[in-house]
């Protein structure tokens, strides 16, 4: 059986993406109107990560109302407005080769320029956190109809993939976390009700071919927190709701003791992506200091992931693919423009 690596094909229902190197997606601040819509840095920004090699890109965190962004900056998917300058983007990101995928959300208690925040009980993340309302059971189901109006309209932008964020301390993850949900009624009872009922919400707004991408975080590292076998029970339940790739992360929730704080090594979250492809046998994508190209290929070589995500790296060099390619002596024939063929 050929081993793999990170520019073999990946495909997935509909999805097919040319390599496995996926751009994660990370927070620009950029939106100068505050309302929510993609801006001219959004589309350079991205669509130069295609043009670098990236065989997915993701698109950076995106909300489903305007108090749902960490910041005013964030973009937003809440209206029809917003739609023509992602799809803008899903044009660019498709003219030079990439496909593109686009992250839904909502902040929760952790919107930091929302007079209230919001969360499923009023606890604060910290001391100099705005202490958030809790919701109330009809607000709660009135949020998961805003994530489908949301992937409703990220479909009409074009995105070949929709990823769901439940990590990194944001709202589903907060309804998760027992550190966070204290609350009595169902979807305190189970939860895992609020991401559950969001994914099958997507399902139905998304075409029968198209892949649903959850990200989850993996393990907490706080005292009271989840582990890794809570976090495959979690991507369990998540993956009968609709799942079928797990975007794996960690941390976010709460304050880390300095005697629980993960190492800051190369890698140091992918024993966690392989624990949890090993146990549901879905696809996963592995995401934590994988900007060297000869580990980043180990891991799907080895079979740890399916995909590797590369954040920081893309953000020091657009062209991280290209170079990668280069320096694991991979052909570049279809990876580098022609415009750009004389140096490599």
């Amino acid at each position: 059986m050929k081993e793999q690596n990170i520019f073999d094909p990946f495909t997935l229902k509909g999805l097919e993406v040319k390599n496995r190197i996926m751009m994660s997606p990370m927070c620009q601040y950029s939106v100068d109107k505050k309302d929510g819509i993609a801006t001219d840095w959004h589309y350079i920004h991205y669509v130069s990560r295609a043009i670098g090699g990236a065989g997915l890109v993701m698109v950076e965190m995106t909300d489903i109302e305007p108090d749902g962004r960490i910041s005013n900056y964030d973009l937003g998917l809440w209206s029809e407005e917003q739609v023509p300058a992602l799809q803008r983007i899903v044009d660019g990101i498709h003219q030079y080769g990439a496909k593109a995928a686009i992250q839904i959300a909502h902040a929760g208690r952790k919107a930091e320029d929302a007079e209230v925040p919001v969360a499923p009980s009023a606890i604060p993340f910290d001391e100099n956190s705005k202490t958030p309302r809790e919701l109330t059971t009809d607000e709660v189901y009135e949020l998961i109809e805003k994530f489908r109006r949301s992937v409703r309209l990220a479909v009409k932008a074009g995105f070949d993939a929709i990823e769901i964020h439940g990590a990194h301390g944001y709202l589903i993850h907060q309804f998760h976390s027992p550190l966070t949900n204290k609350r009595t009624d169902e979807f305190g009872q189970d939860l895992t009700k609020f991401g559950s009922e969001i994914l099958k919400a997507a399902k139905e707004e998304i075409p029968d071919d198209m892949p649903l991408i959850m990200r989850i975080s993996a393990k907490e590292y706080v005292d009271g927190g989840y582990n890794i076998q809570d976090a495959i029970e979690l991507a369990n339940a998540y993956h009968q709701a609709g799942a079928e790739i797990f975007d794996i992360t960690s941390g976010g929730e709460g304050q880390i003791p300095a005697m629980n704080r993960p190492g800051t090594h190369a890698a140091y979250q992918v024993p966690l992506a392989r624990e949890i492809k090993k146990a549901l046998n879905v696809p996963v994508i592995a995401v934590g200091r994988l900007d060297d190209p000869i580990l980043a290929n180990a891991v799907v070589g080895m079979e740890d992931a399916d995909l590797v995500a590369v954040g920081r790296g893309m953000l020091r060099n657009p062209y991280w693919a290209m170079e990668a390619a280069k320096q694991l002596k991979k052909s570049t024939d279809e990876l580098v423009p022609k415009q750009y063929e004389a140096g490599f």
